[in-house]
C-alpha cells in the first residue's frame, strides 16, 4: 500500500486532486454506505477535503483538513474499499486492491485540466458540455460548438450515467491486449458509440466493439457513421441475441433494454464467454409475472400494475443472485431517473478472482438464500436453466 499511499498523500497536497470515487466494498461497513466522492471545495476561505458518503436512501457530508485527508482516504482504502478513481490535473489513477492487498496503480491521460473547489461546483460529466464530441454532434445531441441541444439533454445525462459506470469497471477490463465487447440489441447505439469513445479515443485502450440488433436499416445507419467517424475497432450486424456465434470469448457484454427472457439468453452468452464484466438493463420481464405465486402476496398481486412492477423487480433480483452464484459481483444500479423512464435498473457484474478458476465452489449460503426466494415465489426462471451445468459444476443443484 505504500505506493498508493504516496500518491494520496501527493496528490493533496500539491492540490492537484480534483475528485475521487471509492467504490467496490471489501466488506460492508456498520454504517451501511456503499460509495465515497471526494473532492476538494472552498470553505470560509480555506480549502478541505469533503467526503460524501452515499448509502441507499441519503448522503451524508464530511469536510477533513487538507493535512488529514489523506489519512482518512487511506483508512478507507486499507478497511472498506478495493477500487478507487482519482481525477488529478496530470491524469487520472485507476486504484484496484486485490484481497490480499495488492495494489494495481494505472494512470491515464487527464480529463479535467484545472481543479475547481467552489462549494456548489456544477456537475462534471465524463463528456463535457462546450466540448464538441464527434459522435454525438453526428447523432445530434450536440451542436459543432459542443453545445447540448436542449430536446437531447435527457440523453447526454443517460450517456454520462453509463459511462460513470463503465469508468468504475475499467480497472477490471485487461490492459495488455484488445478488449472485446459485444452490445446486444444495439439499437441507434447512441451508448456504444459513447463506449467506443470513452474506451479507445479518451483512455486510449486498443478495442473491436460489436453492436449487434435486428433492423437491417438501423444497422447499416450505424455501420456507416462509424466508418465516417473513423472509428476502426466499431462494427455492426444483424444478428440474434441467442444465436449470435461470432466469437468464443468476450471481455464486455453490454444488453440495453433486451425484452423479457431476451436478457437471461444475454447473461448466458456472457457467463459462458467468461466475460469480465456484464452491464444490462432488463426490459419487460414478462416470464415470472405468468410464474408467480403466493398467497401472502395476495394483496400487491391482485393488482395487476403492483404485480408487474412486483414481478420485474423480482426478476432482477433472481438474475443477479445466480449470477452471484456462477462466480460473479453484481450490483442493481440506477442507470437514469425514474422520470425519464421506468426501466432505469442496470444490472453490473463483474467476475470475481475466485471464479477464474474450474474447481471454485459457491458459497452454499448463498445458493440456499437463491433457492428459498425462487421456491417462495414458486419461479421457475429461465435464466436457472441455461445456466443449470454451470451452476452443478459449483455445487449448485436444485432442490425441488
Amino acid at each position: 500500500m505504500e505506493q498508493l499511499t504516496k500518491l494520496v498523500e501527493r496528490v493533496v497536497q500539491e492540490q492537484i486532486l480534483s475528485s475521487a470515487v471509492l467504490s467496490q466494498l471489501r466488506r460492508k461497513p456498520e454504517e451501511g454506505y456503499t460509495k465515497v466522492l471526494v473532492k476538494p471545495v472552498r470553505l470560509r476561505g480555506q480549502i478541505q477535503i469533503q467526503f460524501e458518503y452515499h448509502y441507499a436512501n441519503k448522503v451524508t457530508h464530511d469536510n477533513v483538513p487538507l493535512t488529514e485527508a489523506a489519512v482518512k482516504m487511506m483508512s478507507l482504502f486499507e478497511t472498506t474499499f478495493k477500487q478507487g478513481l482519482l481525477r488529478t490535473t496530470e491524469g487520472d489513477y485507476q486504484v484496484l486492491i486485490s484481497k490480499k492487498f495488492k495494489v494495481t496503480i494505472r494512470k491515464q491521460a487527464a480529463v479535467v485540466r484545472k481543479v475547481d473547489v467552489s462549494h456548489n461546483r456544477k456537475k462534471q460529466y465524463v463528456l463535457n458540455e462546450g466540448v464538441p464530441v464527434p459522435f454525438l454532434v453526428e447523432l445530434g445531441i450536440m451542436g459543432k460548438e459542443g453545445n447540448v441541444i436542449a430536446a437531447k439533454y435527457d440523453k447526454f445525462r443517460q450517456i454520462n450515467r453509463f459511462l460513470e459506470m463503465v469508468a468504475d469497471v475499467l480497472p477490471h477490463l485487461p490492459r495488455n491486449r484488445t478488449v472485446r465487447i459485444i452490445d446486444f440489441g444495439c439499437g441507434k447505439s447512441y451508448l456504444t458509440f459513447a463506449l467506443y469513445h470513452f474506451l479507445h479515443v479518451e483512455s486510449k485502450l486498443p478495442v473491436h466493439i460489436v453492436g449487434l440488433d435486428l433492423k437491417r436499416d438501423v444497422i447499416e445507419r450505424c455501420e456507416a457513421l462509424a466508418r465516417r467517424l473513423g472509428y476502426e475497432g466499431l462494427s455492426f450486424l444483424m444478428g440474434d441475441i441467442a444465436q449470435y456465434e461470432g466469437t468464443d470469448e468476450v471481455d464486455m457484454v453490454v444488453t440495453l433494454h433486451a425484452c423479457d427472457t431476451a436478457t437471461d439468453a444475454a447473461l448466458n452468452k456472457a457467463v459462458r464467454w467468461g466475460a469480465r464484466v456484464i452491464l444490462s438493463v432488463p426490459c419487460c420481464q414478462h416470464e415470472l409475472n405468468r410464474q408467480v405465486e403466493q398467497s401472502v402476496l395476495e394483496p400487491l398481486l391482485r393488482h395487476g400494475i403492483l404485480k408487474e412492477r412486483f414481478s420485474a423487480l423480482a426478476t432482477d433480483g433472481l438474475r443477479a443472485k445466480l449470477l452471484d452464484c456462477i462466480g460473479y459481483r453484481t450490483q442493481l444500479l440506477e442507470f437514469i431517473d425514474m422520470e425519464h423512464t421506468p426501466k432505469n435498473i442496470l444490472i453490473r457484474a463483474v467476475r470475481t478472482e475466485e471464479s477464474d478458476g474450474q474447481e471454485s465452489k459457491t458459497d452454499p449460503q448463498m445458493w440456499r438464500e437463491y433457492e428459498t426466494f425462487r421456491q417462495f415465489l414458486k419461479a421457475d426462471p429461465y435464466l436457472e436453466h441455461a445456466l443449470e451445468d454451470l451452476l452443478a459444476v459449483r455445487g449448485c443443484q436444485r432442490t425441488m
